[in-house]
């Protein structure tokens, strides 16, 4: 696509990959927190904006159908390419970092649009479908405006509140989709658009 972006948009800090910084979270959830991991690619954002073919989902609430406040774009990439040469670049590089200790590649990249600071996510863990592993990992990557990543315990507990910022990658693994919940909150605070990029190995959605 546009080869300044292929040149100059994605480097990243192999160095921060230091396991003794993971976060335990207890009964085999660990998270990793990687700040500014995609140390340039500013323009990423209009990219995927652009590129990505977004659609919008609706869901019923009681008695209601109701617009998902978020934009959303699914991709199988063992079926196919990548949306943008961005996503396989990035994929490659998480494939290098993780997949030996997942024990298999990440193949499929979910885009959310958080437009604004209206639109959101309510509480969830991924689903393991069939094929999927017990305990697996999901890798976010944020581009854009600084949004709360916010994550509990299923069944109540203290929750973490993260910043993620442009560049920021987090990785949820071991049991966390079991035994965790995660969500982005809805902020009064002005504030850009937000593009989250999950990467999840097959049968995870």
């Amino acid at each position: 696509m546009c080869d300044k972006l292929r040149a100059v948009a994605l480097p990243v800090q192999e160095s921060l990959f230091d396991l003794s910084e993971r976060r335990q979270l207890g009964d085999g959830a660990w998270l990793d927190v990687r700040s500014n991991w995609l140390t340039d690619g500013a323009e990423l954002v209009g990219e995927l904006q652009s590129a990505i073919p977004w659609r919008a989902e609706r869901r019923r609430m009681y008695d209601r159908v109701l617009d998902v406040p978020r934009l959303v774009s699914f991709h199988d990439l063992a079926a196919g390419e990548a949306p943008h040469p961005a996503i396989a670049r990035l994929r490659r590089r998480l494939n290098d970092i993780y997949a030996g200790e997942l024990g298999e590649p990440f193949t499929t990249v979910g885009l959310c649009l958080y437009r604004d600071g209206g639109d959101s996510v309510a509480w969830h863990g991924d689903t393991l479908g069939r094929g999927a592993k017990h305990d697996t990992m999901v890798a976010i990557i944020s581009v854009g405006a600084t949004r709360t990543f916010a994550l509990r315990p299923r069944g109540g507990g203290v929750a973490l509140r993260l910043p993620q910022r442009h560049g920021d990658l987090l990785v949820m693994g071991g049991s966390c989709q079991r035994t965790w919940e995660h969500s982005i909150p809805k902020t009064a605070t002005p504030t850009g658009p937000r593009i989250s990029i999950q990467f999840r190995p097959r049968g995870v959605r």
